[in-house]
């Protein structure tokens, strides 16, 4: 319960933790950068990491003159593709494996092929996307892997989606981190943050389910 409720509060007040970390560790706070988004992108049973507000206030951070805007972004952006390279990886050796179980509903043939055509056909969208949802972020990259995309495809717009989504984000948090009404309202945005993309996924997941089949 101790570990959950740190999480937790780490999520809601990274801001504040992240500046705690700076001023007792100084450089190293970049090891825990890469660590925490390589492993929010990397491995899929950790998608809870606070990848959005994290950025923001890393960019918040470098504007107040405490950190380094260009080596905070080198590395996020190293830790942010190579985790979701990690992640394809993983997807691409289990999902052979799983979709050569018998008589399952699931993971069959079938729905191998309905996933394949999927990603090679909205793949690089859906990548890209992915980057600016939460929990999506984790999973669209194993899946596909399972999926059996293509690797170059996926490089591709894994590197591209990770351009956008470190450099728009933290440069965001850059220039409008030191506005009054941003710092006082800082919880809210990171709330909004996880709560606002979250609600549209599970609404499209909601219009998708009940959508008739034709």
């Amino acid at each position: 319960m101790e570990i959950i409720s740190f999480l937790l509060d780490f999520i809601l007040h990274v801001d504040k933790h992240l500046e705690a970390f700076v001023q007792s560790y100084g450089v190293w706070v970049y090891a825990l950068l890469f660590l925490i988004i390589f492993v929010e992108t990397g491995l899929v049973v950790m998608p809870f990491l606070p990848g959005d507000s994290l950025l923001f206030v890393v960019g918040a951070l470098c504007g107040a003159g405490l950190m380094s805007y260009p080596v905070a972004v080198s590395v996020l952006l190293m830790a942010a593709i190579l985790g979701d390279q990690c992640n394809f990886s993983i997807g691409r050796y289990f999902g052979p494996k799983v979709f050569k179980w018998e008589n399952s509903r699931l993971f069959n043939k079938a729905a191998f092929d309905r996933t394949h055509n999927f990603y090679e056909r909205y793949g690089g969208i859906t990548i890209i996307l992915a980057r600016f949802m939460p929990f999506l972020r984790t999973f669209a990259p194993f899946v596909a892997g399972v999926a059996a995309m293509s690797r170059v495809k996926f490089t591709l717009f894994n590197v591209v989606g990770a351009l956008l989504w470190v450099l728009g984000i933290c440069t965001a948090g850059y220039f409008l981190g030191s506005i009054p009404w941003v710092k006082v309202n800082l919880d809210k945005i990171i709330w909004a943050t996880i709560l606002v993309p979250g609600l549209i996924v599970m609404f499209g997941a909601w219009k998708a389910r009940n959508k008739p089949l034709r």
